[in-house]
């Protein structure tokens, strides 16, 4: 039994053309689970601020004109409110002129 003779069995060389490979390849998975990590965490933030936009115009809708607006389109037309179509969709359903509207927004992706 030679210890400290070279090692040269095919499993020895085989394992190490291997290890570099399994190593970039755990990188590679890594990376791309971070990069899905950042973008969940930015779509629910977007989310988050849609919500914001939508309810501050419905609040400033009621508080200039005394009543709730009727529609999506009518807080687009005359409060400015833009959001990507084909990102987000905003189910708008208004109760009355004077009850606050049931808004409901779900992210397409």
């Amino acid at each position: 039994m030679n210890r400290f003779g070279k090692n040269n069995s095919i499993f020895h060389h085989l394992k190490m053309i291997n290890l570099p490979i399994i190593a970039f390849i755990i990188l590679v998975v890594l990376f791309l689970r971070g990069i899905n990590s950042i973008s969940a965490t930015t779509t629910e933030k977007q989310k988050e601020s849609l919500q914001n936009a939508v309810y501050r115009s419905i609040v400033q809708c009621y508080a200039v004109e005394g009543t709730y607006p009727p529609s999506l389109d009518y807080l687009a037309e005359h409060y400015g409110l833009t959001y990507d179509t084909d990102q987000f969709f905003i189910d708008y359903q208004p109760i009355g002129s004077n009850l606050m509207p049931d808004v409901t927004i779900l992210s397409k992706h």
